[in-house]
């Protein structure tokens, strides 16, 4: 049996899951060892430039927020506005609105520069709940996003109806 020499190289996520994720382009195919772009440490990201989809740079990302729960990335926080960290407010951005420009080295946000400066953001002091399900839809709705829990119970966010595992044998715990 003959073995190839240049191991082929299909990534984690390089099938569709619905849309639930961000989107990367700019992969380098010849894909030295080691992680990313496909999976990659979540600090990594930390201060990367967010661009809108007219090419303005409009923020940095500040935070990655998970659903324990289910696994999956909900958001990601990035800081708009201001200089130097004054006057900035943070935005919470549905994972699935971005794409990860990893030639670039940056996201790219589905809105344009306008959109983004009036998006619905919080102070640094005064984070929503993220686990409401009202305030995620809304969220969701602005930037033209499926909120990324779905129809299944197991992509719930955190504290809503249909989480709890049923009943074994009707013994309720």
């Amino acid at each position: 049996m003959a073995y190839s020499q240049t191991p082929t190289r299909t990534p984690i996520g390089s099938t569709p899951r619905g849309g639930d994720g961000a989107r990367i382009v700019g992969r380098d195919q010849s894909a030295a060892p080691g992680p990313g772009p496909d999976v990659m440490a979540a600090s990594t990201l930390d201060s990367d430039r967010v661009l809108s989809s007219d090419g303005d740079e409009v923020g940095k990302v500040k935070e990655i927020m998970l659903d324990v729960e289910s696994g999956r990335i909900a958001y990601m926080v990035m800081s708009s506005g201001g200089f130097l960290g004054i006057g900035d407010k943070l935005l919470a951005v549905p994972w699935n609105a971005l794409t990860l420009d990893a030639a670039r080295k940056c996201f790219v946000i589905a809105l344009n520069s306008e959109r983004v400066k009036n998006a619905p953001g919080f102070d640094k002091g005064e984070w929503p709940s993220m686990a409401d399900r009202t305030w995620a839809s809304s969220v969701h709705q602005y930037y033209g996003r499926e909120p990324y829990w779905g129809n299944d119970d197991a992509s719930l966010p955190p504290g809503e109806p249909g989480r709890e595992p049923p009943e074994a044998g009707g013994v309720k715990r």
